[in-house]
């Protein structure tokens, strides 16, 4: 469904006049986003509010698209400009969408409140709202764009050149190489979060999406804010589920983090790297890309020139799997737990963790050795399947020339059967 109004400058009985040419609004999926807005406590009076009150804040677009990035005055939500193909995608994804929704509201997977498209002049211009992963009234010291490979993952020259850069994979591994450190519960809820979203992902055949990671550091003399300390968010949350640590715990109160008081952590997770405190937001992003058949053929160019498993377009099914390992060996670190018994923490049963993470150190090292064995099977199996390709090609190339040589030795003369070989 698409509710389209004409909005012409001089007015109409409908709208109001303007000092713009003529323009269409067209708003996709209406009812399904406004069940999306209800989920997560967005009334309709303060959505408006925040989208037109004041004019929007450009931000900076670090990856490599060519999409357009703005922030709402109040910190709530950003506005970012999609393609066709990505607006297709999305209302595809509607159906299981609204079911994951539904199902498990608290997710770090975007959570999309609008789609609208603005026509001027032969021009469409589709705009996607979403919930903003990093609040501007904290500085983030530190920011990532991570997605577990590491072809060409490192932030260019012009991007460190930046106030507030994004680094990516291997930049983390150099500038955080000791990881970032949870407490045993905030790890397991974290990591949880993350492979039920892989797997929601995975089902709907999606690659190439990133977790967008910012990082600030506590300080016990000087409380950095943001150059907009005075933003809403601040003065009481707006939208349900909308902060990093609602978006990992469950439904049991929430964990209080070893922190001042007197000093708004804006639903970061805590978190420790060597000596500092952290607060630690983040989020998954860039979710509509799917693995369609150009996604295919970017692959297997690629992979003739890099190792395929390093470089970032691949299956669905291997993306989430190289995304939660990396997330969970190099990103995230559980900080062991500090109690009476005599055995070390790797060979704790199941019965002394979490009905829902009923895994022990030992399991994961079975299933990371599994998951390793299935990795090197398929990746022999892609070169298996490329030599063979190759070789074909080139026993064919040995035909045509043998062939083309008999017919000319034929037409000279000489008999047919000399030339055949046993």
């Amino acid at each position: 469904m698409v509710e389209s109004v004409f909005l012409p400058s001089e007015g109409s009985n409908l709208t109001p006049a303007h000092h713009y040419p003529d323009f269409r609004f067209k708003t996709y999926a209406p009812l399904a986003f406004r069940y999306f807005r209800e989920l997560f406590g967005i009334k309709p009076d303060n959505y408006l509010y925040s989208i037109c009150k004041e004019p929007l804040i450009e931000l900076s677009n670090p990856g490599a698209s060519s999409s357009w990035f703005y922030l709402t005055s109040d910190d709530e939500f950003i506005i970012k400009t999609v393609q066709h193909k990505e607006a297709e995608f999305l209302q595809k994804l509607l159906p299981g969408y609204y079911m994951n929704l539904n199902q498990n509201p608290r997710t770090l997977l975007p959570k999309f409140y609008g789609l609208y498209c603005i026509q001027c002049g032969g021009v469409s211009v589709r705009l996607v709202v979403m919930n903003n992963v990093l609040p501007c009234s904290l500085i983030m010291h530190y920011k990532y764009d991570l997605k577990g490979s590491t072809y060409k993952r490192r932030a260019s020259r012009k991007e460190r050149g930046k106030a507030s850069p994004t680094f990516k994979d291997l930049d983390f591994q150099e500038m955080h190489s000791e990881g970032l450190r949870f407490d045993a519960d905030t790890y397991n809820a974290l990591m949880k979060t993350l492979q039920r979203d892989c797997r929601v992902l995975e089902s709907f055949k999606i690659m190439d999406y990133s977790l967008l990671l910012g990082i600030h550091v506590l300080n016990k003399k000087l409380k950095e804010r943001g150059s907009r300390g005075d933003s809403r968010r601040q003065g009481g949350q707006k939208v349900l589920y909308s902060t990093a640590l609602e978006s990992i715990q469950g439904g049991g109160k929430p964990a209080e983090p070893p922190l001042d008081t007197d000093f708004d952590t804006m639903g970061g997770i805590p978190a420790k790297h060597k000596d500092e405190k952290l607060l630690i937001f983040l989020g998954i992003i860039d979710i509509l890309q799917s693995y369609r058949f150009i996604k295919k053929v970017e692959h297997s160019w690629k992979a003739l020139v890099h190792d395929g498993d390093t470089v970032s377009v691949h299956r669905p099914n291997f993306y989430a799997d190289r995304f939660l390992k990396f997330m969970g060996d190099t990103v995230f670190k559980k900080i062991p737990r500090l109690g009476s018994c005599q055995k070390p923490d790797v060979i704790l049963s199941s019965a002394h963790l979490d009905d829902d993470m009923k895994f022990t150190e030992v399991d994961l090292a079975t299933e990371t050795s599994t998951e390793c064995l299935k990795q090197t099977v398929l990746k022999q199996r892609d070169i298996c399947a490329t030599v063979s390709a190759i070789t074909l090609a080139f026993l064919l190339l040995l035909i045509q020339k043998e062939l083309r040589q008999t017919l000319f030795e034929t037409a000279k003369g000489t008999p047919l059967f000399l030339h055949l070989k046993v």
